[in-house]
């Protein structure tokens, strides 16, 4: 065996291999981007606070999120409460509506939309800063699980529904809204 000539055909071999490597590296395509934060992706429509002269009220409106990926709201906090709570409406074992704060925050799933609205999810306000007057407004800022954040501004308004009770706990005794 003649290795003057191996070595050659050996080095040229593994050239052509490396270029068609690169050349196929080259039209690959490109890694899929990292998802964009919730608070890029989600937004809120028909957005308002219900009126109330002290004590607690709610924020509701329709969330969408535009994004490829689930997100999930887990606080939100607003110049307007002390005491913020993502609450969902149930049904007790008496088969009362009860509220109770949810576990785990709210989920939007990807490319859809979560209602928040009068006896269903909702934002809650407790120990209200001041009085929610009709025709004023409330801003919130919504933090996601990826601690991105988003915030918007709702119009208070009358309304005189939304008086579920409160699921039984120490924390909440005796509250209605």
């Amino acid at each position: 065996m003649n290795t003057s000539q191996t070595l050659p055909r050996a080095a040229a071999l593994l050239a052509v291999s490396f270029l068609a490597l690169t050349g196929c590296a080259a039209t690959a395509p490109p890694a899929s981007e990292d998802p964009k934060p919730a608070g890029d992706v989600v937004t809120i429509e028909d957005a308002w606070v219900k009126s109330a002269p002290d004590g607690m009220s709610a924020a509701f409106g329709m969330l969408e999120n535009a994004g490829d990926e689930d997100v999930t709201v887990v606080s939100v906090e607003s110049d307007a409460s002390s005491m913020l709570e993502l609450h969902e409406t149930v049904e007790n074992e008496a088969g009362e509506m009860v509220m109770r704060e949810i576990e785990g925050g709210f989920v939007i799933p990807a490319g859809a939309e979560l209602a928040l609205e009068p006896g269903a999810n909702h934002i809650m306000l407790m120990d209200l800063a001041s009085p929610l007057v009709a025709g004023d407004e409330a801003t919130f800022t919504l933090t996601f699980s990826d601690d991105s954040t988003y915030e918007f501004t709702a119009p208070v308004k009358d309304y005189s529904g939304a008086n579920e009770n409160y699921e039984d706990s120490d924390e909440h005794e005796g509250m209605d809204h």
